[in-house]
């Protein structure tokens, strides 16, 4: 035992001594979560647009203040022509145009229509920009009349993210990237280095049994992973107003079984790689663009092709983000999400039989 704590000192000097690697484990996760929960967002904010009104009442008025008052509009102007809208549009001046038709206020109980014209040139923003102006319109038609009997006026309540936030969604996702990207990296890296530099068989000649080696340098990263994730959840929490509902023992526990499954990957990628670049490569780059593209933290999984939501189902991020947002969001217990733990321990497991196999091959 005291050879291990022995070693297990020496992985931590070898880790903080170099300044590299202590800013790439402990800053860059901070980094990233700030990034994605302020700069890299999808919703709409304080977007400018005109107004065409050719009815110019009393409830158009209302409407235009409405949309001005809101945190997702600020009106530029008030135009008089389409062909100044046109020109507004193809100068980038405004993102999207609201037309009132002179017969508006006659209309309005019977029907009328407002016109709303949005820059599609970003399609996702356009949809995002008419779905919020027409739920104050509606919002505001509806104040002083009752909806007729034959039709029906649609209740909605939007559950665990009323506000609709997207730090909601990016936090598990940036805690699935920087978990199995820092843990598979380092621990790919220090283990391939020690094989470059030669020392490897020198450790494994020593009276310390190989799989205490394997564990004194996977042990520093784990804790470190430990900071990393409270480190998150803290920023999470206080910075971006991110509710924990659910246990956040769990929350911790889940989130350790999935950088235990990342460092048995960055085990499993040592096995693989031959030199510290090509492990960097493998675990920067074929784990970062499936993480992103196909684990659900960008575009939802049931939108993609059937290929892609199986090849999915092989990405670890995927049943992590699931269970965290599942905890953390909806408040749920660990019944709820055992499936998803079942799949981690799993994946785990696998990659532990697969990389002892594999490095004792190597080895020999």
């Amino acid at each position: 035992m005291k050879q291990f704590q022995s070693f297990l000192k020496k992985e931590f000097y070898h880790i903080f001594r170099d300044s590299r690697t202590t800013i790439t484990m402990m800053v860059i996760p901070i980094v990233l979560v700030i990034l994605f929960g302020y700069a890299i967002t999808t919703e709409i904010k304080s977007t400018r647009f005109v107004v065409f009104d050719q009815s110019k009442n009393s409830t158009t008025q209302r409407i235009i203040d409405r949309l001005a008052a809101s945190e997702y509009f600020v009106i530029y102007k008030q135009v008089s022509s389409y062909e100044e809208i046109e020109t507004l549009f193809r100068k980038n001046k405004i993102r999207m145009a609201i037309v009132f038709p002179p017969d508006f206020e006659e209309n309005r109980q019977t029907g009328t229509e407002v016109q709303l014209l949005t820059d599609a040139s970003d399609p996702n923003e356009a949809t995002s920009l008419v779905e919020y102006a027409t739920t104050i319109i509606n919002t505001e038609l509806t104040k002083d009349y009752i909806v007729s009997s034959v039709g029906i006026k649609p209740v909605v309540r939007l559950l665990y993210n009323p506000q609709m936030k997207d730090a909601y969604n990016f936090v598990p996702g940036v805690m699935g990237m920087i978990l199995i990207l820092i843990c598979s990296i380092m621990t790919s890296v220090g283990i391939v280095r020690e094989k470059e530099y030669g020392s490897m068989e020198v450790l494994l000649v020593s009276p310390l049994k190989p799989v205490y080696i394997i564990l004194a340098k996977a042990t520093p990263y784990l804790l470190i992973s430990l900071v990393n994730i409270l480190t998150i959840l803290s920023l999470a929490y206080f910075l971006l107003d991110v509710p924990i509902k659910g246990s956040l023992f769990l929350v911790i526990m889940l989130s350790l079984l999935y950088a235990l499954l990342a460092l048995t990957l960055g085990l499993f990628v040592s096995t693989i790689a031959k030199t510290q670049q090509a492990a960097m490569l493998i675990c920067g780059i074929a784990l970062m663009l499936p993480i992103i593209l196909l684990s659900g933290m960008m575009f939802p999984v049931e939108n993609m092709p059937w290929i892609l939501q199986q090849l999915s189902n092989l990405i670890p991020a995927r049943w992590y983000i699931v269970a965290l947002r599942d905890v953390m969001i909806k408040g749920l217990g660990v019944t709820e999400i055992l499936p998803e733990i079942s799949i981690l321990v799993v994946m785990t497991l696998v990659l532990i039989v697969l990389s002892v196999k594999r490095f004792k091959v190597r080895l020999e």
